[in-house]
């Protein structure tokens, strides 16, 4: 079990399951042992406290997959999420902003694990930075629409980007498969974060270009379903049960930050709340 050293959160400064039919999965089986694999999505960089174990993956030790081990009691959980990981560093050490490096994900998997959860994908298509690209401070016509420019040509950029992603997600799922045979393995999606339309000037985000980017968020957990079933593993749809706590939701009730946090967690990503209320829904999936 890989054991954790917090610090406090000033040192961090430095639902409903399965899209498509799936095999029948032993739900009452025992877990003993559960590896979390995934990205920042995961991990929750600068959600009090840091795992020092490999601080520059900037992990939070209150995770939503250390909510899921609590949840379901389990004792031996190792987590080796790891912001900014792509699926490549399941099996390729990943080089951290910090210094040194992450070991390949998929180091942590035996035949003795009995768990897999993760949730990887959104770095391969580049969706944060093109998240980030889409501010604009001042109101239509100001700026420019990142949707606009996204698809110009008739072409879908990101769209296109998760299509050719697509086989790799899968050859990542068998290679979860091939470290941990005897698993359950469940993928988690990444959920809803922006609600239809928007919630600009909070979000200074255009209304079109946020539905863009919700859509696009959508297309990706429909394409990381239609692999879990194509590949006989689970897959868990957070989308409605984070509906209502996206990051226009008021503070307190939201389970996403928005581009100016109002609690420690890192902009477009889940805060602690949000930690949790994911860790609960992916854990009643699981029972």
């Amino acid at each position: 079990m890989r054991r954790r050293t917090p610090l406090t959160a000033a040192a961090c400064l430095a639902v409903l399951a399965v899209s498509a039919p799936a095999p029948a999965f032993a739900h009452s089986a025992p877990i003993d042992e559960y590896v979390a694999l995934g990205d920042s999505s995961v991990a929750g960089p600068l959600i009090p406290d840091w795992d020092t174990g490999e601080p520059g993956c900037l992990r939070s030790t209150n995770n939503w997959a250390v909510e899921v081990a609590d949840e379901l009691g389990v004792a031996n959980l190792t987590d080796v999420s790891c912001s900014a990981a792509t699926a490549e560093h399941m099996a390729n050490p990943q080089s951290l902003p910090l210094g040194g490096s992450a070991p390949p994900q998929f180091d942590a998997l035996s035949d003795t694990t009995d768990l897999v959860t993760t949730t990887i994908g959104g770095n391969d298509v580049g969706l944060v930075g093109e998240a980030l690209k889409c501010v604009n401070l001042l109101p239509e016509p100001a700026g420019q629409s990142c949707k606009d420019r996204l698809t110009s040509g008739g072409v879908d950029q990101l769209a296109a980007k998760i299509d050719a992603f697509e086989p790799a997600f899968g050859e990542m799922l068998d290679g979860i498969r091939e470290h941990a045979p005897n698993a359950r393995v469940v993928v988690v999606g990444y959920g809803t974060y922006i609600q239809p339309g928007g919630c600009y000037p909070e979000t200074p985000v255009w209304s079109r270009d946020a539905d863009y980017l919700q859509d696009t968020i959508g297309r990706l957990d429909d394409m990381m379903a239609r692999q879990s079933a194509e590949h006989g593993v689970e897959f868990i749809d957070i989308r409605e049960a984070t509906k209502g706590r996206n990051l226009c939701a008021p503070t307190g009730t939201r389970w996403y930050e928005s581009l100016i946090p109002t609690s420690p967690a890192t902009p477009l990503h889940p805060n602690r709340i949000g930690m949790t209320g994911i860790g609960e829904a992916v854990a009643a999936e699981l029972r």
